[in-house]
């Protein structure tokens, strides 16, 4: 199964401020929905409630500390990392989103087969943080450029990295 991670992070690795995006990319947004739509994704808890309800078309699995914390069916609450990817394991799928936040990336950094990445052009302020990349165990295959405009505020690019094999 490909683990792949997809988010949007700025120059400067922020994700978000106050549990929130802190830019409109409506062709980030596009994206994303092309990309893990009929998919599995794995996010915390606070990523999950800050998208209002579970995505169309995909299953969530939510990860939290919270032993009493309910999602609706067909979705599933788990309480590791670990946990989640075993029920992506135990159905067979092909490859699984790792939707963030901050602490979900850091923890399936080492796991990721594949990065999705919105490099957004800019330095915003934020709380939140994308972490550090080790730039030798990931290799670029592909980038496409886009220039802001009315729907998009700053230039961004889309980029896709896979895990370099260590010989």
């Amino acid at each position: 199964m490909k683990i792949s991670i997809i988010v949007a992070k700025a120059q400067n690795n922020v994700i978000g401020k106050d549990n929130q995006l802190v830019w409109k990319l409506s062709g980030d947004l596009q994206h994303f929905k092309k990309t893990t739509l009929g998919h599995h994704v794995i996010m915390g808890r606070k990523t999950f409630e800050s998208m209002g309800k579970p995505l169309p078309g995909r299953t969530s699995i939510v990860i939290t500390r919270n032993p009493g914390y309910q999602v609706p069916t067909p979705h599933h609450v788990v309480h590791s990392l670990e946990e989640a990817l075993e029920i992506t394991q135990q159905k067979g799928l092909e490859q699984v989103f790792i939707l963030g936040g901050a602490e979900i990336f850091k923890l399936a950094l080492p796991l990721t087969d594949e990065m999705i990445i919105t490099e957004v052009y800019a330095s915003p302020e934020g709380d939140t943080f994308f972490p550090a990349i080790e730039d030798s165990h990931w290799k670029k295959v592909s980038e496409e450029k886009h220039i802001k405009d009315e729907k998009n505020e700053y230039n961004y690019s889309f980029v896709t990295y896979i895990k370099k094999t260590l010989s």
